[in-house]
């Protein structure tokens, strides 16, 4: 007699525990979807600036790795090697780019017409083509200027207090930085004011920043103003030792060059207008569209003095000029 075997049991405590699993792995996928991507794009990785950005992030509730997604892409200072990341950070379809420099920003735009920019800082993004006004940028950009035609005029003016027989003054800027001409035009107009002759100094590399410097020493220039851009940014210890090599004094947009053994910086603070780049990134990824984001100017301008460095170079700093000094450095 042929036995018929009994039909087995459901296991019901396994199917339930193979479902839940997979639930979960819907729910996990879903949630990793529904976390906001910034596309974080930069001509040279600038680790103070970077964090900057980071930590106006955190303030507003944002957690890297939690509730939001950074795609870093550093260019390396290679303006071709920052047209394809900007490409690729398009092909993500993150949720808004961030772009660090003129160049960065130049690259993003060209990259996309719809994906949100934000640039934490620019000259003019007016007279650059980024932004229809700054009251309202009319595209898919919007973020942060430093555009004062008074303070690149101011600079000069300050040097010349600090040294008042100054007849020659260079002025070192990268020329792939389309921005710097904005400042350039301001310096030469204040330099004409005061009677001094400008030397223009260009580097679009590394290397080309000692030969500058070699240049202005050999045509007797008698201090440098560095119009500030993301290589120099990156070489902010090499520029100022250069300085106290040669003896020549330096003026500079930021402060962060004069804290790495410059003399003199007259600007807006740079980390403080990264930190508040944040602000637009989280107002875009709750609804708000670029076009009606006013560009935000800095309110305030610094004046950081290094007498450490005056010292090194034999230059006394006029006591009037200190005492307008926002912070002294000894």
């Amino acid at each position: 007699m042929i036995g018929h075997s009994k039909l087995e049991k459901p296991n019901w405590g396994g199917i339930t525990a193979v479902v839940f699993a997979f639930a979960m792995c819907a729910a996990v996928a879903q949630a990793q979807q529904t976390v906001p991507r910034i596309g974080y794009l930069r001509f040279i990785e600038f680790p103070v600036l970077d964090k900057a950005f980071r930590n106006g992030l955190r303030e507003l509730g944002y957690i890297e790795g939690q509730n939001i997604h950074i795609e870093y892409r550093f260019a390396g200072g290679s303006t071709k090697r920052l047209g394809e990341l900007a490409a690729e950070l398009v092909k993500l379809k993150v949720d808004v780019i961030v772009a660090g420099s003129t160049q960065t920003i130049d690259a993003a735009r060209q990259a996309t017409k719809t994906i949100p920019i934000v640039f934490p800082v620019t000259f003019d993004p007016v007279e650059s083509g980024f932004v229809e006004s700054l009251a309202r940028p009319g595209g898919n950009l919007t973020g942060l200027s430093t555009v004062n035609p008074d303070a690149a005029a101011k600079r000069v003016e300050l040097i010349k207090e600090v040294i008042p027989q100054l007849s020659r003054l260079a002025v070192l800027r990268n020329p792939t930085n389309s921005g710097s001409r904005f400042p350039l035009k301001e310096t030469q107009t204040g330099a004409q004011q005061l009677g001094i002759r400008l030397q223009i100094l260009e580097a679009r590399r590394q290397e080309d920043i000692e030969s500058a410097f070699r240049l202005a020493v050999r045509e007797r220039a008698g201090a440098v103003i560095v119009i500030v851009d993301a290589l120099f940014n990156s070489q902010q210890k090499r520029i100022a030792d250069l300085g106290i090599e040669h003896r020549l004094p330096e003026m500079f947009d930021t402060h962060e060059y004069v804290e790495a053994g410059g003399l003199i910086s007259y600007g807006a603070n740079l980390a403080d207008l990264f930190r508040r780049a944040a602000t637009y990134v989280d107002k875009i990824l709750k609804g708000a569209k670029p076009a009606d984001l006013p560009v935000e100017q800095p309110t305030k301008f610094e004046l950081v003095i290094n007498l450490k460095t005056a010292k090194q170079i034999g230059l006394t700093i006029p006591p009037n000029v200190l005492a307008r000094a926002d912070r002294v450095i000894k």
